[in-house]
């Protein structure tokens, strides 16, 4: 065995043995239709208000634009495998589905605290090279990145797919002056195994996808629920379903989910009781205090007190029970526009429609 292959093995059981179950290496030029692919989304607007996507574009375009020095990317996945299909939860509109992703720990900070810790073993083992690490909040392609680490592909959904984990990967980088690309040999790029299915497509409860493999955030649940400030546009709001945070379904729709386990994923991931699947009318009773202190450590946070209770608003209206009636009228006259906006939304229909037999929380 050579001392770079040594070199690898190693630092692929470093990386199993901090919590990564992916892991590849990718040269820092491997993407090199990366940056065109991204200014044809841009210019077809699909960004919707994600301004810094188009304000990043020139630093998205490949590793050496963000950190010229790089040489070579280290590529890891972390498994967020649900127990169960997170689509039950439509079954239940009084109570509110969370995205999987955001139900246990912040990832953002359960996956940088793992990279930084690989990142320094990596320096200890090489001596004078240099690293630096990156989950999601950089520009950074991460998606392409991981392809071309054969981590798997980007699947029709836009987001990557593995043979092994499904859907269910946070993704992180290690970028490092080591050129690893020579010395160790990159792993080949993942073949597209999506062949003609479109279940992803079809799942989707908006239409956010004008084609294969292009996602139309503006259309998206996930950016709609999100990203967007202000009110929801219209259409999309009985689509919106119980959706209060994110959406799933294009992921949990994906065939090679059969083969993701939820045993293999960090237990910090594991939802929070109260957000695996919690009661429509105990969240919108939150002020901008209790918020902050049920979603403390949660991604969940960033989008603030309004934006979420927003939410809530809409899968009230969805709902079709009377029972919320007294919770979203007392949101009528909120001093937030776009929550007092989404109640007089969801008092019009609450008023409209009968209560359902699985209104039942």
């Amino acid at each position: 065995m050579t001392e770079p292959d040594s070199l690898r093995q190693r630092l692929a059981a470093e990386a199993a043995a901090q919590g990564f179950v992916a892991f590849g290496i990718a040269s820092a030029t491997a993407t090199p239709l990366a940056a065109a692919r991204l200014r044809q989304w841009l210019a077809e607007g699909c960004q919707g208000e994600m301004l810094w996507m188009a304000e990043t574009e020139a630093r998205r375009a490949a590793p050496a634009v963000l950190w010229p020095a790089v040489k070579s990317v280290i590529m890891l996945g972390m498994s967020y495998a649900p127990p169960r299909d997170p689509r039950w939860l439509a079954a239940h509109p009084a109570r509110a589905a969370i995205s999987v992703y955001a139900q246990g720990e912040d990832y953002h900070e359960v996956v940088k605290k793992r990279l930084k810790a690989l990142a320094r073993w990596l320096v200890a083992a090489a001596p004078g090279a240099d690293v630096k690490v990156f989950v999601d909040t950089a520009p950074v392609m991460e998606k392409p990145l991981a392809e071309a680490a054969g981590l798997g592909w980007q699947g029709k959904h836009s987001n990557l797919v593995s043979r092994e984990h499904g859907s269910w990967l946070f993704l992180g980088s290690i970028m490092t002056t080591l050129d690893l690309g020579l010395d160790l040999a990159p792993d080949a790029p993942h073949a597209d195994r999506c062949g003609s299915c479109d279940r992803c497509q079809v799942a989707c409860p908006t239409d956010a996808f004008p084609a294969p493999y292009r996602l139309d955030a503006r259309r998206c649940i996930s950016y709609l629920t999100i990203e967007h400030k202000g009110p929801v546009p219209e259409e999309f709001r009985a689509a919106l379903g119980n959706r209060i945070y994110g959406c799933d379904d294009c992921l949990a729709a994906c065939p090679w989910n059969r083969f993701a386990t939820a045993a293999r994923a960090m237990q910090a991931f594991a939802p929070r009781a109260e957000l695996a699947a919690p009661r429509l009318a105990d969240l919108l009773a939150l002020d901008d205090a209790a918020f902050r202190a049920v979603f403390s450590g949660s991604p969940i946070k960033r989008i603030g007190r309004d934006r979420f209770v927003r939410n809530c608003l809409y899968a009230a209206g969805n709902s079709g029970d009377p029972a919320l009636l007294p919770p979203v009228a007392a949101l009528a006259d909120d001093p937030d526009p776009a929550v007092a906006d989404a109640a007089a939304w969801a008092l019009a229909r609450l008023a409209q429609r009968p209560r359902s037999p699985m209104s039942q929380g």
